[in-house]
């Protein structure tokens, strides 16, 4: 939803893209609102994945009503991965401006240095909030409001862990078995 709103040009868009920029949380009000829009979309009627939300106890408390008032359940996942790893995934990622593909200079680099694979005249694009500072400040907050979640999700029986580091397709696979998929 955020990438959508990356490339959008409204008010709400541009409001967004200030947050992200700056490395702070999109207010609750305004995620929670993007949340609802999203997930009223008929490719959403059966399941939906919510990744990176809810980030605060607001946004626990507005995702619950949702789920009652769409007759949803939740499922927490905690993806842990540590900091030193969080660190070297968000600073060197990349994208490319065509076409979106991500690339990691630690993991997945590009044929060429700085370029994307796919389009050759295309400079790939280092995100405003993946410079360290910023990284610091996004994972200082999430310390602080968002970890606390994992307690409210574990005390109430829906929360599940699964391991973040390793090859991706693996970790992608734990969470479908979690998941149930």
């Amino acid at each position: 939803m955020f990438r959508e709103m990356k490339n959008s040009d409204s008010e709400l868009a541009r409001e967004v893209q200030a947050f992200m920029a700056s490395g702070r949380l999109v207010p609750d009000e305004v995620t929670y609102a993007m949340v609802k829009d999203r997930t009223s979309r008929p490719d959403t009627a059966g399941s939906y994945v919510l990744d990176g939300y809810p980030r605060t106890a607001v946004q626990a408390e507005q995702l619950e009503e949702l789920a009652k008032e769409q007759g949803k359940k939740i499922q927490a996942i905690e993806v842990d991965v540590p900091k030193e790893e969080l660190m070297k995934r968000l600073t060197g990622r990349r994208s490319c401006p065509e076409c979106g593909e991500i690339y990691n200079i630690y993991s997945k680099p590009p044929q060429v240095e700085g370029v994307c694979d796919f389009h050759p005249n295309a400079v790939l694009e280092h995100r405003a909030d993946d410079y360290e500072e910023k990284v610091n400040v996004r994972l200082d907050t999430y310390d602080q409001q968002t970890k606390p979640l994992l307690e409210y999700y574990k005390k109430s029986g829906r929360l599940k862990k699964v391991v973040g580091t390793g090859e991706v397709e693996t970790i992608y696979a734990e969470v479908e078995k979690l998941l149930g998929l």
